[in-house]
């Protein structure tokens, strides 16, 4: 006997689905509104994304903040940004208080990560998927 395996139903589908059960439930006729197309991420954007989340973890005191840069998914370059980025919101908090610290996190992280263009360099280890191809492969002995 052959076992069936059903494939999970895309995010697309499964809403558009959904608005189809509601509409028919609710007697409306409008048809729901479509997502907003996802956006490529930039290496600044990931960069933003991956400090502020960290810098707002540890002023949280978050039992993963003690996390090394590695652990965290941080460049060398993005943990010398972290550690920056976290400085000034630990003063900020100390100034005016946990929201505004969590918005410098924010501010903070997405200035000094435009300005190092993602800061993904500098890990020694990292390489850019371009160079990654074109890097001979280790010799087998």
């Amino acid at each position: 006997m052959t076992s069936r395996r059903f494939r999970p139903v895309g995010a697309a589908l499964a809403a558009a689905l959904t608005g189809c059960v509601l509409t028919l439930a609710t007697g409306c006729d409008r048809a729901p509104e479509p997502a907003p197309a996802p956006r490529a991420s930039t290496p600044a954007d990931v960069c933003t994304s991956l400090v502020s989340y960290w810098v707002k973890e540890a002023l949280k005191g978050s039992r993963w903040a003690g996390l090394d840069w590695e652990q965290k998914g941080l460049s060398n370059e993005q943990y010398e940004i972290h550690d920056e980025v976290l400085a000034a919101a630990r003063a900020e908090e100390r100034r005016a208080g946990r929201e505004a610290a969590l918005a410098l996190a924010d501010r903070e992280s997405r200035r000094r990560c435009e300005a190092a263009k993602g800061a993904t360099g500098s890990s020694e280890n990292w390489r850019p998927p371009d160079e990654q191809s074109a890097s001979p492969s280790p010799s087998k002995s």
